[in-house]
């Protein structure tokens, strides 16, 4: 028998740009979008489609490597994304992807609705809960540095079919946060060239209330920063520099001032509605923070992942924390919060103490924070797409990286396209509640990811350890959960909290005392483990809690589409895919991840015989 000849993974990843070389990037056939067997006639896919409820199986079952999400997704792309960013550049991406309509429209807005002066405590409440994500995010984006960003995470600790759910919610959060900044560029427009706040929108009385203003300047603001995005990660850096600095500089003067002319009177009543308004204003003013998990994305284009993505994200992130809560307290001195503005408060708190002109400079400064906002969700929320299609949940095509500009062309214009169409129509109300409880539920999620990489892996863990674990997570959710529901049906009452907190906290403890670590991080690592990731599920959940039942009726329609998407098409495709059957693609992953489990379910037999002996 002649011997089969085996190619090594650097030999695989030439003869496929080889390939690509050959290959147009603009191409738009049918098996470029849908390359799987499942899709390649009708009878292929009804056959398919009767096969679901073992497919589901595999699905719920299947898990991705590190080594797999680095190295067979990646070469799907067909073109590396360029090394070419540092821990300066990261710095002011989160600067430039968080600064922007949060800070200058939702301060305001709740601050005269739900919080009053202790928008403060808002802010400082939603900031712990979001620099706990940014620790969950940081260990993950130094050992698996690659552009899917939670979608990768999740996909090697929890599986196919929550990457998928996060990656649903990913594509809203990107297509929702875009629309939504864009709505407000268009509203700081206004405020510029004082006209009121829907002067530049096209008032549609035929369409519902929320939907009926339509915003042309935002399709505009939104391909303009896309076609940035599309040509060059390190210009659109040196872009993102300038008006970032520009931005600081406007924050500061909008600091100092507001202090000179801040009147302590106005803090009085600090808290007009209460506990449950406070909170309710922070899970809103949580959009503000969100963005920051675009520079985990951006970990397949920086030089030194290691030392550059934890300085870029817990830096900025803990400057811009500190600079919320004291912009939040400015406004707040400022006016009493019953003469807040709802839309535009720094520029009319300014014209009320007689600065006049100081409005046009606050104007000018959230038009330029928007801006840079757009133009790094518009670079990693491309990212995150290209990621997504990798795994074939959307159609291939939109991994494709262009040879030239080493940025995914396709994946950009995706969701500028998409989130264009929404800001035509939707209003920001709207927008922001859905996008929060979308963001919070994604970051409860990459916490549980964190503990199940530090507490199980396969062929390390044992099966008793493993049931133990899972148990104690599960403890810990469900009691967070309880938290938060009593919270939002019960919000003056205690008794409750007698029982949920310290469910809690046993959980927490138990997996502390009852379940071995079963891996360390290599590099750097979420200290406080498991008590600062336990902390981050419960936070996310509580604020999620605080939230209207509008929004999760918005969250649970688009969740529930997202779903059937999934069982008609995204399903069949990564099923073909992890079983090698698509034409073309490098089956390499998923022969290593069966060799995996084969040694693995041999040293947890081995482990269990162990323990079973003592």
């Amino acid at each position: 028998m002649a011997p089969v000849e085996t190619s090594s993974p650097e030999q695989q990843e030439d003869a496929g740009k080889a390939v690509a070389a050959t290959r147009s990037y603009w191409r738009w056939h049918k098996d470029d979008f849908f390359p799987e067997p499942s899709f390649a006639s009708w009878g292929a896919y009804r056959r398919a489609l009767g096969a679901t409820p073992a497919r589901l199986r595999d699905r719920f079952a299947a898990r991705s490597t590190d080594a797999a999400e680095l190295g067979a997704l990646r070469r799907r792309s067909e073109n590396e994304m360029r090394r070419c960013l540092t821990w300066w550049d990261l710095t002011w991406f989160g600067f430039g992807s968080v600064i922007g309509a949060g800070i200058f429209v939702l301060t305001g807005q709740e601050a005269r609705d739900h919080a009053g002066p202790a928008i403060v405590i808002s802010y400082v409440a939603s900031g712990l809960s979001a620099m706990l994500s940014v620790f969950c995010y940081t260990e993950f984006a130094v050992e698996i540095p690659v552009a899917g960003g939670s979608f990768a995470y999740l996909r090697v600790e929890l599986g196919d079919v929550a990457a998928f759910i996060a990656a649903a919610n990913l594509i809203l959060e990107s297509v929702i946060g875009t629309a939504a900044v864009a709505r407000s560029w268009t509203s700081y427009l206004a405020s510029l060239i004082n006209r009121p706040e829907s002067a530049l929108r096209i008032h549609a009385p035929s369409l519902a209330d929320g939907y009926n203003e339509l915003d042309p300047i935002a399709v505009v603001v939104i391909a303009v920063t896309a076609a940035l995005a599309m040509l060059s990660s390190k210009g659109t850096s040196r872009v993102n520099w300038v008006a970032s600095a520009v931005h600081v500089l406007v924050i500061v003067f909008v600091i100092v001032a507001g202090f000179i002319h801040a009147n302590p009177s106005n803090l009085r009543p600090f808290m007009p509605y209460g506990v449950p308004g406070v909170f309710r204003a922070a899970a809103i003013v949580y959009f503000a923070y969100g963005g920051f998990d675009n520079i985990a994305t951006m970990a397949e284009e920086t030089k030194n992942p290691s030392r550059d993505i934890p300085l870029g994200l817990l830096g900025s992130m803990s400057v811009i924390t500190a600079i919320y809560c004291v912009m939040a307290l400015v406004l707040s001195m400022m006016q009493p919060y019953t003469a807040i503005d709802r839309s535009a408060a720094y520029s009319v708190a300014f014209s009320s103490v007689g600065m006049h002109w100081a409005q046009y400079v606050v104007a000018l400064g959230a038009l330029k924070g928007m801006t840079t906002v757009l133009l790094v969700g518009a670079l990693g929320q491309a990212r995150y797409t290209t990621h997504i299609a990798r795994s074939h949940i959307i159609p291939p095509v939109f991994a494709l990286v262009h040879p030239r500009t080493g940025t995914p062309v396709h994946a950009t214009a995706l969701i500028a396209a998409t989130s264009a169409c929404i800001a035509l129509f939707s209003g920001l109300d709207v927008l922001s509640s859905l996008l929060s409880v979308s963001t919070l539920f994604i970051f409860m999620m990459m916490a549980t990811a964190l503990l199940v990489r530090r507490y199980y892996v396969r062929g390390v863990t044992t099966r008793a350890h493993a049931r133990r674990f899972a148990a104690l997570l599960l403890l810990v959710i469900t009691s967070s959960v309880g938290i938060a529901a009593y919270w939002g049906t019960s919000p003056g009452r205690w008794q409750g909290y007698v029982v949920l907190v310290p469910a809690w906290a046993a959980g927490t403890l138990g997996i502390q005392v009852l379940v071995p670590a079963a891996r360390a991080p290599k590099v750097w690592g979420v200290p406080l483990v498991p008590w600062l990731p336990s902390l981050s599920i419960a936070t996310n959940l509580f604020l999620m809690g605080s939230l209207d039942k509008d929004a999760f009726f918005r969250f649970g329609v688009c969740t529930a589409i997202m779903l059937v998407y999934y069982v008609l098409v995204g399903l069949h495709a990564t099923y073909d895919v992890a079983h090698g059957a698509c034409a073309g693609e490098d089956d390499d992953e998923f022969a290593a991840a069966d060799d995996d489990k084969k040694v693995a379910a041999a040293d947890v037999e081995k482990a269990d015989a162990a323990d079973g002996g003592r």
